[in-house]
């Protein structure tokens, strides 16, 4: 198993990749923490990671809130011993033109999707440092480029990458990999509400040289492979899973 006995906290793993994630993590041998603002969303997750035979808790947490942050990578300390991996996962969009977005739009996607990478790496890193060990994978989008309408979250995810390059420096002294994956469009419900999902849809497939959605479990067995051992020489990247789409 490629990941026996690490532990894992995967932001945003009540749904979507994150959901995949920690049960692709759970079937290599983790021992993962299950985190999700939807507190019954993770519950969910948890609980079919243990009637599978997995170890799993779930843990509702605002990643956003430093003091809520700070008590998750405690309590999978507490729980499981150690913290091996972290996923920042969680994050979300609220797309519109700049004339249009107020403050707050811009606010609440920098405060998620950038915010609270920064606050689960600061304090999940405290204990990578003292163990001599980590992993930490950061998501990214092919977004970081610049898409029209997007500009508070292409401007989190471009931070994402920065943050990642930042960290690597940082870290890498103490065996501690950080990378970023950075997926293009990604079939979640998420994704598949977006009111102008098709057209989008077809617009990108005619874009990229593989010609299909991305899946899940794309992004999941990227993340697998970027947490394990067998990465252990990769930091600072920033692999881009879209099916050849860049720009």
């Amino acid at each position: 198993m490629r990941v026996k006995d690490r532990v894992a906290v995967v932001t945003g793993s009540g749904r979507g990749i994150g959901e995949t994630t920690v049960h692709r993590l759970s079937e290599e041998g983790a021992m993962v923490v299950v985190t999700d603002i939807n507190e019954k969303g993770a519950i969910k997750v948890a609980n079919d990671i243990k009637a599978r035979g997995g170890k799993a808790v779930a843990v509702k947490t605002d990643i956003t809130k430093i003091a809520e942050v700070e008590a998750l990578m405690e309590m999978a300390v507490k729980e499981f011993g150690r913290l091996d991996i972290l996923v920042n996962n969680a994050g979300f969009n609220r797309d519109m033109l700049v004339k249009d977005m107020t403050e707050k739009d811009w606010d609440d996607v920098i405060d998620t999707d950038l915010k609270g990478a920064f606050l689960c790496a600061k304090f999940a890193s405290k204990y990578m440092v003292e163990q001599k060990y980590g992993k930490i994978v950061n998501l990214s989008s092919r977004a970081w480029h610049g898409n029209p309408g997007q500009a508070n979250y292409s401007s989190a995810k471009a931070g994402i990458i920065g943050l990642t390059k930042s960290l690597a420096w940082e870290l890498g002294r103490y065996n501690i990999n950080v990378n970023a994956i950075a997926p293009g469009m990604i079939s979640t419900e998420l994704v598949q509400s977006h009111p102008k999902f098709e057209m989008i849809k077809e617009r990108m497939l005619a874009n990229q040289p593989i010609k299909r959605i991305g899946e899940t479990i794309d992004v999941a067995n990227t993340i697998l492979f970027l947490v394990s051992d067998e990465s252990s020489f990769i930091s600072a990247e920033v692999i881009h899973v879209s099916g050849g789409r860049f720009g």
